[in-house]
């Protein structure tokens, strides 16, 4: 249980990793740091309490390149096939969009048609109703005058009516 002062320099010679990583681990476990005679910051360390064992170096093997090399042309093979899949389905949607706008018209259309188809069916239902009240109140030649003209003219608002149907 001896404290050394060490470099970080040495202290990454001794437990086998580079100065940055000595410097990092020196932070990491909140050594204490100061500053030597030069200039250069030194460490007190326990080694026996330092517990790091470093990590092994990495090393390719040309086998390992030409797999992975194989496994990105794959991936690229892949891409490729979903960036079709992708505009395909994207034609699909734009093409359903445009039906559905053409739908979305054709209702608002059929409905304008619907309401005014209503409101002329109000308007001679209340003709008719207007009609059968004067038939029923009385019999004088007055009335039948009247009554005559009102039939006409709910005649000519039906025949009107059915000629605008037909059209459409």
């Amino acid at each position: 249980m001896s404290v050394e002062i060490l470099t970080y320099a040495a202290l990454g010679a001794r437990l086998n990793i580079s100065a940055a990583a000595a410097r990092s681990l020196a932070r990491r476990l909140r050594l204490p740091r100061s500053l030597s005679d030069d200039g250069k910051a030194v460490v007190s360390v326990d080694l026996a309490e330092v517990r790091h064992t470093p990590h092994p170096t990495a090393y390719r093997k040309a086998g390992d390149v030409a797999q992975l090399t194989t496994t990105i042309a794959t991936l690229h093979a892949e891409i490729l096939q979903l960036e079709i899949r992708s505009a395909t389905h994207r034609a699909d949607f734009e093409h359903e969009r445009e039906r559905a706008d053409r739908l979305a018209a054709e209702l608002q259309q059929a409905s304008a048609k619907t309401m005014a188809a209503r409101e002329a069916a109000a308007r001679l239902e209340g003709e008719v109703a207007a009609l059968r009240t004067l038939v029923r109140t009385g019999d004088s030649n007055e009335n039948h005058g009247h009554s005559a003209r009102r039939v006409g003219h709910l005649a000519a608002s039906l025949v009107e009516a059915d000629r605008k149907a037909s059209r459409r």
